[in-house]
This record gives structure tokens, C-alpha cells and sequence, in this order.
């Protein structure tokens, strides 16, 4: 019995990873996120408010959240070796990975903030608390307005786009309960609002979590069809066989797939496997496309697709 594995087929046709969000971007967030941190921290300091001082805390994570999103996504630039023979791409999915860790450490935060006031409400001076935390909303808007193009096409950036979006969203809880509680003495919408921002955050962060999870354990991402790419592949002229189909992601951005097809009445050349891949990268988002040619029997075939 014979079995040729010496036609392969390779296409690239990708995009380099963070591209969609220059790195100035990056830059832009963690400079204007800092200095608010240090507006708000030494404002809520020098007025004894413990409302400004959590939320320059829950701020702080967010920069050292943008500061991980940005050094993957450096990272991810950079050449392969022939160590690291795709280069530092799958950075990028461990920092959404982390990101959304931080944002659920974050959360735990917040309801542990809002069960101690629920307990033990404080009236902080309402005014400054308002001001300050209707800057904080501006400052975490505009952050997350430079990521909001990149957030539907890498999970990185929509990991750092959420970080953003919800500390603008407790900046707004933050100035609500400060005017409820100036205007109506209400001390107990401080904890209120706090926890229904905590829960919207979770609903996001807990998709964040699911997809970076999946893209670490090399899971077909959720975008492409993997049935349908079969299919796709089995309609090619001469195809009579798939195994050892694969796709995953090679970073937030970016997806590989390899694939071995049986053609029993010999290669097609050079030309069908180029044509195919390029298909295949307009047709799913699929960049980077290995395809191997067999000739083998049937009992070769299916030796090879025995689980091993």
C-alpha cells in the first residue's frame, strides 16, 4: 500500500496582530487613565471620601489592565524564532484571558464595597463626589471610544474595551448615588447602583472569559463554521476524503487551519492548492491555511484517522 504526504500546500493571508488598534491607542488610554487615577485618588484622600478612593483603586486595575492589552499586543508583533515558531501571537489570547480575570476580581470588589456600605452607609461630601466622577465617566468614554473599532475583530481589544466601558459605567453609578444621596439623603443608593453595575459588567466580562478560555484550549472560534469549512473542502474537485481537519486561533485576530484531503486520482498541483486556500480566506477568515494531499487506500485512511 502506498501513501504520499509529500504535497503540501501553505497560504497566508492575514493581517498583523493588534493592527486594528494602533499602538498610540494603547498609549492614549494608559496616559489619560493614569492621571485620572492620580486626580481621583488624591482628591478622594484629601476629602475623606471612601467612594473616590475605591474608585480610583477599581481605575488603577483598569490601567494595569490596558498596560497587559498593550503589551500583547507589542508582543504579538514581533518575528517568529525558531523556537517560538509563530512568533508571540497567542499573547494576545492570554491577556484577554487575564483581562477578564481582572475585570471578575473587580467585580468581587465591588460587592464587597457595596455589602460594607449596605451595612455601614456614609455620606461623602456630594458635590466634589459628583464632579469627580462625571470627569471619571468623560476620561473612561473616550478611552473606550479608541477601542470601540477594534472590539468586534480581536478579543484583546475588546477585553481593554470593556475594562473601560465598565469603569465609566461605576464613574456614572459613582456620580448618581453622590447627587441621590446630596439632594435626598438616600445613603443606601450608593450600594444600590454599585451592585446593578457589577452585574451588567459580569454579563460582559463572562462572554470575555468563555471565548479566551475556548482560544487557549485551541477551540474552533466562534466565527467560523467548521461543518460548513468540511463541506467547502469535500466539494473540491478530486476530493474524496477529509481527515485531520483543524482550526483554531493563532491569536485574538488571527486563525490557522490545516486540513488532509484524499485524492485518489493523484495531486492536482500547485495551482488547486493556492486557489483553495485563498478561497478558503475569503470565504471563512481563515488566514493561514496548510492543506496536504494523500493518494492512499481506503484501510491507509482510515488507519490515519484512528483517534492517536
Amino acid at each position: 500500500m502506498s501513501h504520499d504526504h509529500g504535497h503540501d500546500g501553505h497560504h497566508h493571508h492575514h493581517a498583523a496582530p493588534g493592527s486594528g488598534t494602533p499602538m498610540r491607542m494603547f498609549a492614549w488610554g494608559v496616559g489619560l487613565n493614569l492621571t485620572f487615577v492620580v486626580i481621583e485618588g488624591g482628591i478622594g484622600w484629601r476629602v475623606d471620601s471612601l467612594a473616590l478612593l475605591a474608585d480610583a483603586s477599581h481605575n488603577f486595575g483598569d490601567v494595569l489592565g490596558l498596560l497587559l492589552a498593550w503589551g500583547a499586543a507589542a508582543l504579538a508583533q514581533r518575528r517568529a524564532t525558531p523556537r517560538y515558531t509563530y512568533g508571540w501571537r497567542s499573547a494576545t489570547i492570554l491577556a484577554a484571558l487575564g483581562n477578564a480575570l481582572l475585570l471578575l476580581a473587580a467585580i468581587a470588589g465591588i460587592f464587597w464595597g457595596a455589602a460594607q456600605r449596605f451595612r455601614a452607609p456614609v455620606l461623602p461630601p456630594g458635590a466634589v463626589v459628583i464632579w469627580v466622577a462625571l470627569a471619571g465617566v468623560v476620561i473612561n468614554g473616550v478611552t473606550a471610544w479608541l477601542f470601540f473599532g477594534g472590539r468586534r475583530h480581536d478579543l484583546n481589544v475588546r477585553g481593554a474595551y470593556l475594562h473601560m466601558l465598565a469603569d465609566a459605567g461605576v464613574s456614572v453609578a459613582v456620580a448618581l448615588a453622590g447627587a441621590g444621596m446630596l439632594w435626598l439623603g438616600w445613603r443606601w443608593l450608593d450600594p444600590a447602583i454599585s451592585v446593578a453595575v457589577a452585574v451588567v459588567i459580569f454579563v460582559g466580562t463572562w462572554a470575555l472569559l468563555r471565548d479566551s478560555v475556548a482560544m487557549a484550549l485551541q477551540a474552533v472560534p466562534n466565527n467560523i463554521d467548521a461543518a460548513a469549512v468540511h463541506a467547502f473542502l469535500t466539494g473540491q474537485p478530486g476530493v474524496t476524503g477529509i481527515h485531520d481537519l483543524h482550526i483554531w486561533a493563532m491569536s485574538t485576530t488571527e486563525t490557522a487551519m490545516t486540513a488532509h484531503l484524499l485524492m485518489r486520482d493523484g495531486h492536482p498541483g500547485d495551482g488547486f492548492l493556492q486557489e483553495t486556500a485563498a478561497a478558503i480566506g475569503v470565504r471563512f477568515g481563515i488566514g493561514h491555511v496548510t492543506l496536504q494531499i494523500e493518494t492512499g487506500d481506503s484501510e491507509t485512511i482510515c488507519a490515519l484517522t484512528r483517534p492517536h
